[in-house]
């Protein structure tokens, strides 16, 4: 019996300033996301997949920067955000394999990567809080995209075809997992990735709790 996609969504309410504009930064883009995307959810996939990744590598990098400027131990931050760019880049690995991204959405790609790297590492560097807010809430989203994915898979909208093996190789999934199972897979990372960037906002704006937990 095919499990049911009820899922059940958190939010983090904003609390100050900072909050509230990583919140109105996630939803201006995912506007334009909706808007260009539609409903084409592998598309959709392939390409923010490709500039999810991306906060990891500017935070991990930034971070491992930090630990060594100040000679201090890093608490476990850089490798948990190296890992999440990593795991981000295998989910778009997988949808590669299942959606080919046109050659519009290649070049889209290759300019959202360069302004969104730019713009994330200064925001960074700016403000660490503020950064890892956005990821949060980027996650959030993600979790709300592949939910709406899933549902319309179940519904029989997107053909439910079988799951590529890299991804079966790296969620050690069933030999005869189809692309629900993987949908699945990639939406529990997401609210990881969600959970984890939350904690590191709050432990950076003076949560003591939040530090231990968010490097973990």
């Amino acid at each position: 019996m095919t499990p049911p996609t009820t899922y059940r969504f958190t939010h983090r309410a904003p609390r100050d300033l900072h909050d509230r504009v990583a919140l109105a930064f996630t939803k201006l883009l995912r506007f334009c996301a909706d808007l260009f995307f539609a409903r084409r959810y592998g598309h959709r996939a392939v390409v923010l997949e490709t500039v999810a990744a991306v906060p990891g590598m500017v935070a991990g990098t930034l971070q491992h920067l930090r630990a060594l400027r100040n000679m201090c131990d890093d608490r476990g931050w850089v490798r948990q955000l190296l890992d999440e760019a990593e795991n981000e880049r295998m989910h778009l690995m997988t949808f590669l394999a299942i959606t080919q991204p046109s050659r519009f959405e290649r070049v889209l790609v290759r300019l959202a990567q360069g302004v969104f790297y730019n713009l994330f590492f200064v925001v960074y560097l700016v403000s660490a809080r503020t950064a890892h807010r956005i990821v949060g809430y980027f996650e959030e989203e993600a979790c709300r995209s592949y939910t709406e994915y899933l549902a319309g898979i179940d519904a029989g909208r997107y053909e439910n075809v079988p799951a590529p093996q890299i991804a079966i190789d790296y969620w050690k999934l069933p030999a005869n997992a189809r692309l629900r199972e993987v949908v699945i897979a990639v939406r529990k990372d997401e609210a990881g990735h969600r959970d984890v960037n939350h904690g590191f906002a709050d432990a950076l704006s003076g949560d003591a709790t939040a530090l231990g937990d968010a490097a973990r």
